[in-house]
């Protein structure tokens, strides 16, 4: 099923940043071929510095990037273009990264991986059409799984305190980061 691209609009300017070089030079041949100009970044200085001089109408924006954090560069689309359609994308999907970026101004948020299907329709839905839900969406033990690794991460990887804080008992919570990633 490919998305309906008729209705891109004139201005047809894409923003993708992320810092994964290969995923991002996929999606980007993958937008083009949908029909969108596609300008790529790999950082937050170089996406504000696109948003600044040539706000898109679009933007496909990863959450955590290496030099910050890629909601700085969707506020500063949104100061200097309202009618931007931005999706921010991450592989960190938690409620409350969600609710910040839709409060910022961001139209969709998705987690990785969302193919390009995905992504086109989360930016070209319009009013209160809610895209169709992705084909092959995290399950349920990825989801807990990118939830417990999120808050390792942001404890600087001390086990005791993300234990603590998840409300878990320290050798379960052991247990789970020995494990593989589920699918």
């Amino acid at each position: 099923m490919t998305p309906d691209t008729a209705n891109l609009g004139p201005d047809k300017s894409l923003l993708l940043l992320d810092d994964d070089e290969p995923f991002l030079r996929r999606l980007a041949k993958a937008m083009e071929k949908r029909g969108f100009e596609v300008e790529t970044a790999d950082s937050v200085a170089a996406g504000s510095a696109i948003a600044t001089a040539r706000p898109p109408a679009y933007a496909v924006i990863d959450l955590r990037l290496g030099d910050g954090n890629g909601l700085d560069v969707v506020e500063i689309l949104r100061e200097k273009r309202e009618d931007a359609r931005v999706v921010v994308l991450t592989g960190y999907g938690a409620i409350a990264t969600a609710v910040a970026a839709v409060k910022i101004g961001a139209t969709d948020y998705l987690s990785k991986p969302a193919d390009a299907n995905d992504i086109t329709n989360a930016l070209l839905a319009t009013g209160d059409d809610m895209p169709p839900p992705p084909e092959n969406p995290m399950s349920a033990d990825r989801v807990r799984w990118e939830h417990i690794q999120r808050v390792y991460e942001l404890c600087d990887r001390n086990v005791s305190e993300t234990a603590r804080r998840l409300n878990m008992h320290r050798r379960t919570l052991q247990r789970i980061l020995a494990k593989r990633s589920p699918r």
